[in-house]
C-alpha cells in the first residue's frame, strides 16, 4: 500500500466513524421537535417553544464553557467524555418523560448542556490533517442528515408503535445507543495526525487564556465579521431545525414523516461533495477564500429561494430543500473547513475548537434571543411566515458582511505575508 493510498484510507475511515458518531449523538438531541405538544403551554408561551428555549439555553451555556474546555482539551480518554455526556443527556430524557409538564421543561436544559460539548470533542479527533476538509465535511453534514433522520425515527415511533410524545426522545435514544458505542470505538482507532499533516496544517495544541485573548485581539475585525455571519446562520438554521415539523404541518405535510429525510438527504450529499472537494486545494489561504465563496452563495440561495416561495413561484417541498441547502452552505464551512484553514493560513497557535465554540456561543445567544422576542412581543404569526421573513432579511445583510470578511482576510494575509 502506497503512502498516498494509506492516507486516503485513513481519511475515508475517519470520515465514516466521525459521521456515524455524531449522527447517533444527534439521536439524543432533536427527536422531540417532531412532536407538536398541541394545547400545552408554559406560562404565557407555547410548551414546545419553552422546550426549545430550555434546550438551547443548555447549549448556550455549554458553548461559553466550551471556549475554555474544548480549546484546552487533551487527547486522552476522550471516549469517556463522549459516553459520560451522552449518558447524562439520555437520563435527562427519562426524567422528562416521568416528571409531569410543565415542570419537565428543566430537563431540556440538562439535556442540552452535555450535548453542547460533544461537537468539539468529536472534531478534535480529525482536525489538523491534510484530509480534514473531507473528514470535516463528512462530520459536519452528519447533522444535516441526522436532523431529518432523527425526526423520521421519532415520527415512526409515534405512528407505528404509538409511543407517547413525552417518551419519544427517550426511546429514540434507545434506538441509537448500540450504534453510538460501535462508532465511538471506531473513532478511538483513528491515528493521530502525521508529521507531514502538522507541517502543512500546523500542529494543533491546547490553548491558554492568554492564547485565546491574543488571537481575538490580533484578528478582531475578522472575528467580528465571521461571528456575525455565523450568528445569522445559527438563527435561521435553528428555526428550521426546531420548528420544521410545525412548518410542514402549516404547509399541509403533517402526515408524512419521511418528508424530514427526503429534503435532507440531497442536501447532505451535495454539501459533502462540494465542501469535501476543498481537500484538493493545498494552499490554505485559497481554501479559506473558497469557504467564503460557499458562504456567499449560501446566503444568495437561501434569500432568493425564499423570495420565490413567498411570491408563490416555488412549492413548499422545493423551498424547504433550497433554503436548507443555502443555510447549510453558510453554516457547514464553519464546522468543517473554515477555522481549520484559517489557523493554517495564518500559522496560528491554537485549535479549531476554540473558534467553533466562540462563534457558537454568540450564535446561540442570537437564536435564543429571537425566540424570546417572538414570544415576548406576542408575535402571533405562523412559523413559516416568521422564518421566511427572517431568512430574507438576514441573507441580504449576510451577503454584505461576507464580502467585507473576504476583503479583510485578503488584506490581512497580504500584510502578514504568510506563505502557507
Amino acid at each position: 500500500m502506497s503512502w498516498l493510498s494509506k492516507e486516503k484510507s485513513i481519511a475515508l475511515y475517519a470520515a465514516l466513524v466521525s459521521f456515524g458518531t455524531y449522527v447517533f449523538i444527534f439521536g439524543f438531541r432533536k427527536s422531540f421537535t417532531v412532536c407538536t405538544f398541541d394545547g400545552l403551554t408554559f406560562g404565557p408561551i407555547a410548551f414546545k417553544t419553552a422546550l426549545v428555549i430550555s434546550q438551547m439555553l443548555g447549549y448556550l451555556m455549554a458553548k461559553f464553557y466550551g471556549i475554555k474546555f474544548i480549546s484546552g482539551l487533551k487527547k486522552v480518554n476522550r471516549y469517556k467524555i463522549i459516553f459520560l455526556l451522552t449518558g447524562i443527556s439520555w437520563l435527562a430524557w427519562l426524567f422528562f418523560a416521568i416528571v409531569p409538564a410543565p415542570y419537565n421543561v428543566l430537563f431540556l436544559f440538562l439535556n442540552g448542556f452535555p450535548l453542547g460539548m460533544l461537537w468539539g470533542v468529536v472534531f478534535s479527533y480529525v482536525e489538523g490533517r491534510r484530509s480534514t476538509d473531507f473528514i470535516g465535511a463528512a462530520l459536519a453534514v452528519s447533522f444535516i442528515f441526522s436532523a431529518g433522520w432523527v425526526k423520521s425515527v421519532g415520527a415512526w415511533l409515534m405512528i407505528q408503535f404509538h409511543v407517547p410524545e413525552f417518551w419519544v426522545p427517550f426511546f429514540t435514544g434507545l434506538v441509537f445507543v448500540l450504534p453510538l458505542i460501535v462508532c465511538v470505538y471506531g473513532l478511538e482507532q483513528v491515528p493521530a495526525p502525521s508529521a507531514e499533516d502538522e507541517k502543512l496544517r500546523i500542529a494543533r495544541v491546547p490553548m491558554t487564556a492568554d492564547d485565546r485573548k491574543n488571537l481575538i485581539k490580533q484578528y478582531l475585525p475578522g472575528v467580528i465579521a465571521f461571528v456575525t455571519i455565523y450568528l445569522f446562520a445559527t438563527i435561521f438554521r435553528d428555526i428550521r431545525d426546531n420548528f420544521s415539523a410545525d412548518m410542514w404541518k402549516e404547509m399541509g405535510y403533517g402526515s408524512k414523516p419521511a418528508i424530514f429525510t427526503q429534503t435532507e438527504i440531497p442536501i447532505t450529499i451535495f454539501i459533502l461533495i462540494i465542501i469535501g472537494a476543498v481537500v484538493a486545494i493545498k494552499n490554505s489561504f485559497k481554501a479559506l477564500m473558497v469557504a467564503h465563496v460557499f458562504i456567499l452563495l449560501g446566503f444568495i440561495i437561501a434569500g432568493s429561494s425564499t423570495y420565490f416561495f413567498t411570491h408563490g413561484l416555488l412549492n413548499p417541498f422545493w423551498w424547504m430543500m433550497w433554503v436548507g441547502l443555502g443555510l447549510y452552505l453558510v453554516y457547514i464551512p464553519f464546522n468543517s473547513i473554515f477555522f481549520d484553514r484559517l489557523i493554517a493560513a495564518f500559522s496560528m497557535k491554537g485549535n479549531a475548537g476554540f473558534f467553533i465554540y466562540f462563534a457558537d456561543s454568540i450564535g446561540y445567544v442570537g437564536s435564543v434571543s429571537v425566540m424570546l422576542v417572538k414570544e415576548g412581543l406576542d408575535l402571533n404569526i405562523q412559523w413559516t411566515k416568521f422564518f421566511s421573513q427572517s431568512v430574507m432579511a438576514l441573507s441580504f445583510v449576510g451577503v454584505l458582511i461576507t464580502l467585507y470578511a473576504i476583503y479583510y482576510f485578503a488584506q490581512k494575509h497580504k500584510a502578514l505575508g504568510v506563505a502557507v
